[in-house]
């Protein structure tokens, strides 16, 4: 029988009104484990735990939040193994890529667990005589907390970790997805001593206990990472009431090659971020904008380079692209190299669904050439291992077509030119900028974002993310 994983709410494992399970995409046989659904009233009970527990958590100590932090930070690094394996078998991303994201998630918890120590406030002199002011930072309150399946163990992080180092209490609902690592992460939090009430999970449909978390108004912030569709629609109901919102939604990022460029750091800088987690990064270089001077030479390269990626079992040794997330995800994917063949684009590689050893939802990685940046499966998100390849004249064409989209999350140059990079680090519309890197791949000790379509809210990651996850308070006195 599989392990049935319960809720966390007001400091207890409670059951669900219904279980689901979790299934491997590498094999559709294996069930991970079954996982609780929330009804409206169990999330409104999780929110109610936050709003009686916050008072005494926003006082607490500095030091006990540290320590809590970077306890918890030190049993991931010591579970990265294990924790990896349970992420690359219910998302999909390779055992290495899986164990990465879990040091991460590690030493993210650990940074803010430094941050607590760490959050000052400002004395200034008033312009009038004898008045003393004070500028300090409060937490927000209680803050809901919605995830994607992509990164399930890394985005919760960077959003809980600054959540309770701040003194926020937290409703956390994971992805339907991809609930396994939520909640390990979450039985780590508990097992680190978290008051009752400061931490919740309540996993389920976005219909249903999304909704409550984003409409009740004893939710002073939501954090959301997702879809443009949801992002849009969340952030309608929000803002209604005034809520404090930080939307992560997405992106259609470009790597530009310059004619000048290094063909083998193209290639790689063009693979990885193109087509490693197979192809499912907000931040994945999905426009592969191209100087016609070195134009054919990297299509053939990268031709050579795709055709040779292995394509397998995450959890086997040597694979270096698994399985799509589900079969929804695959038909999405198919459905966008079909649209961008329609629309003129050529096929040199991939696209097609594999057989393995085991039933999984697998994709040859899809490489489309000859494409414009009007075609749809140019301007659209496909989170898949699909990349198009957009022949440009000059660098001025390429600046104007890589900002030529109503996203702006991360954009990347591979170049020799010390001009030409440093004009692109400055005309980007992009909140990160790569140069001679992926566009996939950032620190977690510095600002995430973006900018347009992509972003809507602070920063996430590093000291940006008090932002958020505190509110800024002016004090006068007149001794």
């Amino acid at each position: 029988m599989n392990d049935l994983h319960h809720h966390y709410i007001a400091g207890e494992w409670v059951g669900g009104v219904e279980m689901s399970k979790n299934i491997n995409p590498s094999d559709v046989s294996d069930v991970i484990g079954e996982y609780a659904h929330a009804d409206r009233a169990q999330a409104e009970t999780a929110i109610a735990a936050a709003r009686n527990a916050f008072p005494a958590w926003a006082a607490s100590s500095v030091q006990d939040r540290a320590n809590l932090l970077d306890a918890v930070g030190n049993a991931l690094l010591v579970r990265k193994d294990e924790l990896g394996r349970l992420l690359a078998r219910e998302e999909g991303k390779t055992l290495p890529e899986g164990v990465g994201e879990v040091v991460r998630a590690g030493q993210i918890f650990k940074f803010f667990g430094g941050e607590a120590l760490r959050l000052a406030g400002e004395k200034i002199p008033s312009v009038r005589p004898g008045i003393d002011v004070e500028v300090t930072r409060e937490p927000l309150g209680v803050v809901s907390i919605i995830t994607p399946w992509n990164f399930p163990i890394a985005i919760p992080a960077w959003k809980i970790a600054p959540a309770l180092c701040y003194g926020n209490c937290v409703v956390f609902k994971p992805a339907d997805l991809v609930p396994g690592s939520a909640w390990a992460l979450s039985e780590i939090i508990v097992k680190a001593g978290i008051p009752s009430g400061v931490f919740n999970l309540v996993m389920g449909r976005g219909s249903v206990v999304g909704d409550a978390l984003v409409t009740d108004r004893r939710v002073d912030g939501i954090s959301f990472t997702g879809s443009v569709a949801t992002g849009h629609a969340l952030a309608a109901k929000a803002i209604a009431r005034m809520a404090k919102l930080q939307l992560e939604m997405g992106g259609k990022n470009p790597l530009v090659i310059l004619d000048d460029a290094d063909l083998p750091t193209a290639v790689n800088c063009a693979v990885n971020g193109a087509y490693f987690s197979t192809g499912q990064r907000c931040t994945a270089s999905s426009r592969l904008i191209v100087g016609a001077g070195i134009h054919d030479r990297f299509v053939t390269a990268i031709t050579e380079r795709v055709g040779k990626l292995k394509v397998d079992d995450a959890l086997a040794a040597g694979t270096d692209i698994g399985p799509v997330v589900d079969e929804n995800q695959l038909k999405q994917d198919l459905d966008y190299i079909g649209v961008g063949q329609r629309e003129g684009a050529s096929l040199a590689w991939g696209g097609e669904v594999l057989q393995r050893e085991k039933k999984g939802h697998y994709l040859a990685p899809a490489l489309l050439t000859e494409a414009t940046n009007a075609m749809r499966s140019s301007r659209e998100e496909i989170f898949g291992p699909v990349a198009s390849v957009i022949r440009v004249k000059d660098y001025d064409e390429a600046l104007a077509v890589a900002n030529d989209t109503d996203f702006g999350l991360s954009a990347g140059i591979v170049t020799t030119s010390l001009r030409h990079a440093s004009h692109f680090k400055r005309a980007s519309q992009a909140g990160m900028v790569m140069v001679n890197l992926p566009t996939a791949g950032v620190d977690y000790h510095v600002p995430f974002g973006g900018r347009k379509g992509s972003s809507y809210g602070p920063r996430e990651q590093g000291r940006y993310a008090r932002e958020f996850f505190t509110v800024v308070k002016t004090a006068y006195t007149l001794p």
